[in-house]
């Protein structure tokens, strides 16, 4: 009798498991393309292949299929972080945001966690096939991601940890560039990867109160570290190459005693090898200053309508914006690092990250 009396309970156990399994995959089936891309953020994605494009020219190498693995595991660890965020928040978006996928339950937390748990492991495999150094900063990555989700989000930490994640990935994109064989050449990317950081941690400073609003303390200084960091990288860069062609043959002719008609032609012909590179470095000089005037643009105008009224609506659109303006910021360091061209491709991702805010929150 005992041992029917166990068969019992446990095939009854069985039958629980069984069922709240079928009601998980049940409510996962119901979830629509639109509910994941709600939780995941979709248009938030958009900024993300610039962190591995900015990281790239940094380090002065240009993109290569590791580049492409560094990238597609930014975008998993990325969206790794947003399931695990929403999954760790869901108490308090039961109160201040029910109609988030989860609190509003077309999207299961168990599903979410998965996700997050999936998206990881999948992140860290795409790294490690860069190389040692890509998977040991896209462990740190992770460490520091899962940290902020799971507990430092909710500290004074929680914004220094955002930005350092941030950082890092740019550092991910210049370490698996650069390759195991170089990897000291990531140590170029750590300015650009300190500029990210400190617009990412002026952003989340300000997202803090998006669900209150009610300070202007937080739009008012991410304003002023925009405006900075739009001067420095848009700013003029001093020549750090010679002119060919005049200088040194000046000099020569100066040891060797050469006339003074001599020496005036080194001159003029010195002038005119400045005159002929000077076409050259205008239009990167302007691609520059345009592309930090768009990223100034992008962040500073939600930012400044969020200073002279914190209500949360405005404060939440100060935190699209300010989202949304990694990508030209991404693309201006990748033109002050002096790639034209990965500048422009990561500025044309900017049109389809608005795009698709229009239909998803990116906050």
């Amino acid at each position: 009798m005992r041992v029917e009396a166990r068969a019992e309970a446990r095939a009854g156990h069985e039958s629980a498991a069984g069922a709240a399994a079928h009601a998980v995959v049940g409510s996962v089936a119901r979830s629509t393309a639109r509910d994941w891309a709600e939780l995941l953020r979709l248009p938030a994605l958009f900024t993300v292949p610039g962190d591995a494009l900015a990281g790239a020219a940094a380090a002065g190498v240009r993109p290569n299929h590791r580049t492409l693995l560094a990238l597609t595991s930014s975008l998993c660890l990325y969206e790794a972080g947003m399931a695990l965020n929403d999954w760790a928040d869901r108490a308090d978006d039961a109160i201040e945001r029910p109609e988030r996928p989860l609190p509003s339950g077309r999207i299961p937390p168990p599903a979410a966690l998965t996700a997050a748990t999936v998206l990881t492991a999948t992140g860290l495999a795409l790294a490690s096939r860069a190389g040692r150094p890509a998977l040991a900063v896209a462990g740190t990555l992770v460490g520091t991601v899962w940290a902020y989700d799971l507990g430092l989000k909710h500290t004074p930490a929680g914004p220094a940890a955002m930005a350092t994640a941030r950082g890092l990935d740019l550092l991910l994109g210049a370490t698996a560039t650069a390759g195991p064989g170089d990897s000291a050449r990531a140590r170029h990317a750590l300015p650009s990867a300190g500029a990210l950081a400190a617009h990412t941690l002026a952003v989340t400073v300000v997202s803090r109160r998006e669900a209150e609003g009610g300070s202007s303390a937080a739009p008012l200084a991410a304003l002023a570290v925009t405006t900075a960091l739009g001067r420095i990288v848009g700013g003029r860069q001093g020549s750090g190459s010679r002119p060919t062609g005049g200088g040194a043959g000046v000099t020569d002719e100066a040891r060797a005693g050469t006339s003074a008609g001599a020496r005036a032609g080194a001159r003029t012909s010195t002038n005119a090898a400045l005159r002929t590179r000077t076409p050259s470095r205008a239009p990167r000089q302007a691609l520059r200053a345009a592309l930090a005037l768009a990223y100034v643009a992008t962040a500073a105008k939600p930012l400044f309508h969020a200073v002279l009224n914190p209500s949360p609506p405005l404060t939440q659109r100060a935190v699209g914006g300010g989202i949304r303006a990694m990508i030209p910021l991404q693309a201006a360091l990748a033109a002050r690092a002096g790639a034209m061209g990965t500048a422009l491709f990561t500025a044309a991702l900017a049109p389809a990250a608005r795009k698709f805010a229009r239909k998803v929150s990116v906050t």
